[in-house]
């Protein structure tokens, strides 16, 4: 497998791509940008991508784990691009903890520093999260580089780990920086990229539902705008 370089946690549910340099002007935060994202302009922004829904089937005598490997680096490189356009505005300040809304709350996790979930603000937990997925990329025993090595038995329960966890950014971005993305003018770029990502998830159920809550709605739209694809 090709791996592309670019540069755990838990979850809690509370009750109750540009190389172009750009800069926005932060907008107010009120209620009335609330799922902005929901919008039909916004909704329906998405870039000529084609049919998604067959971009994502497994390739005709592809082996499976070898097409989730790629497209587990594909994803990872996008998130991290589309994340990098908004961190001047993801702050410890403005983002004081990592979140989707008002309603779910993500406590950062792992084997080394963090045995016991921490809450972190959201740039501090992107960094730790982007880091971890890294280093499952740069374990040749998990990501094999060279032919003829097989992958690891429980690879498929790595790769919904990594996904689950990639959701968590396209959740902060909607639900907290939409409004940055759209004064960027990226909103067509973070739709693609999130309903291909999604299209993915559901062709080889890679998260849970559960997971999925805090874009539900967005999730629904998408679907669908290509279910008669």
């Amino acid at each position: 497998m090709n791996k592309t370089k670019p540069g755990i946690e838990q979850y809690c549910n509370k009750e109750g791509s540009s190389s172009k340099s750009k800069t926005a002007k932060k907008p107010s935060s009120g209620s009335s940008l609330q799922k902005q994202y929901l919008q039909k302009e916004y909704a329906q922004q998405t870039l000529g991508s084609g049919n998604l829904r067959l971009a994502v089937h497994l390739p005709e005598g592809e082996d499976l784990n070898e097409w989730l490997a790629v497209n587990t680096v594909d994803f990872f490189n996008q998130i991290n691009m589309l994340y990098g356009t908004i961190t001047e505005f993801c702050t410890p300040q403005d983002c004081p903890v990592m979140s989707a809304g008002p309603k779910y709350e993500y406590h950062w996790k792992d084997d080394s520093q963090f045995k016991k979930p921490a809450r972190v603000s959201a740039p501090v937990y992107v960094d730790h999260l982007m880091s971890w997925v890294q280093s499952q990329l740069d374990n040749e025993t998990i990501f094999p580089s060279k032919i003829g090595i097989e992958f690891p038995p429980q690879f498929k329960t790595i790769i919904n780990d990594i996904f689950r966890r990639l959701f968590r950014v396209y959740a902060h971005i909607y639900t907290t920086h939409f409004p940055i993305i759209v004064s960027l003018g990226e909103e067509a770029h973070l739709n693609t990229s999130f309903k291909h990502f999604i299209l993915f998830v559901k062709e080889f159920d890679l998260i849970d539902s559960k997971e999925l809550a805090p874009l539900s709605d967005l999730i629904e739209s998408l679907l669908a705008q290509t279910k008669n694809q």
